[in-house]
């Protein structure tokens, strides 16, 4: 089985690149983040002639997530619980039924948090905790689980090609590095870093200053996996060409392949 994750930076912007992308990709699920559309104006007829199931969070103009799959749903659940009054779609959770039993996919959009000293580092940081909290609940049912997504989070100096110029960005500072360390603490196993330790994998390059011709890229979007996921885990990669198609997204698809 194939899971997929994109930050796709405006899906009605990109449905063509999307579209191309799951025809040649061919991913059995599919978790996007950054949708910046409300579930009713959401592309779904596009996908689903693809043969994909489409479950939305969605949010006009900004974040927004969503899960495309050809399996069918057998439970849905949206936005990361503990703050009633986070309006903010970052969060959509699938359960599907396997030959193998039950596995859940999360889709997952973490803030910004930029810039610092602000209360959006305060609210990046509160949302990881809640994070951390939902994913130590879940952990104790034993169950795969994927939580795959935009993390906005650059864990280690080599996961990115100029760590330098990242030093006063919330993306790179160490309360952000430590509440990531702490989920992966919980038992998590970062798919990417599973399978590599290479320090030219990146999975966003910035528009600007010709950052994608320069190579000068970030790793920020994961897949982490439960230990029973892990447990199952045949492959991890990048799917960097994505990154030079014609009005891409800054970001690139992070796959995994589960014996699931």
């Amino acid at each position: 089985m194939k899971i997929a994750t994109w930050n796709i930076n405006g899906v009605r912007a990109r449905i063509g690149n999307l579209t191309s992308w799951l025809r040649d990709s061919a991913p059995d699920i599919v978790c996007l983040q950054e949708i910046k559309s409300v579930d009713e104006q959401f592309p779904r007829a596009e996908i689903e002639t693809l043969g994909y199931q489409v479950e939305t969070h969605g949010q006009k103009g900004f974040n927004g997530v969503a899960l495309l799959s050809k399996l069918k749903f057998d439970e849905v659940n949206r936005g990361l619980p503990g703050d009633d009054a986070d309006e903010q779609a970052r969060f959509i959770e699938g359960v599907f039924s396997t030959e193998k039993g039950v596995l859940r996919v999360v889709s997952l959009y973490l803030p910004n948090g930029n810039p610092i000293g602000t209360e959006k580092f305060s609210y990046k940081l509160g949302w990881m905790d809640r994070l951390e909290r939902w994913a130590s609940d879940r952990l104790a049912l034993e169950e795969p689980l994927v939580l795959a997504g935009d993390y906005n989070v650059i864990p280690e100096p080599g996961d990115a090609k100029n760590p330098e110029a990242w030093v006063n960005d919330a993306l790179f500072q160490p309360e952000s590095r430590q509440a990531l360390r702490r989920l992966v603490n919980l038992g998590f196993t970062d798919a990417t870093r599973a399978v590599t330790d290479s320090n030219d994998v990146y999975t966003f390059w910035d528009y600007q200053a010709g950052a994608w011709q320069k190579n000068n890229g970030i790793r920020i979007d994961f897949q982490m996996l439960s230990p029973e996921a892990a447990n199952l885990l045949a492959s991890a990669s990048v799917e960097k060409h994505v990154r030079s198609w014609e009005k891409p997204s800054d970001h690139v698809p992070v796959a995994i392949e589960l014996a699931a």
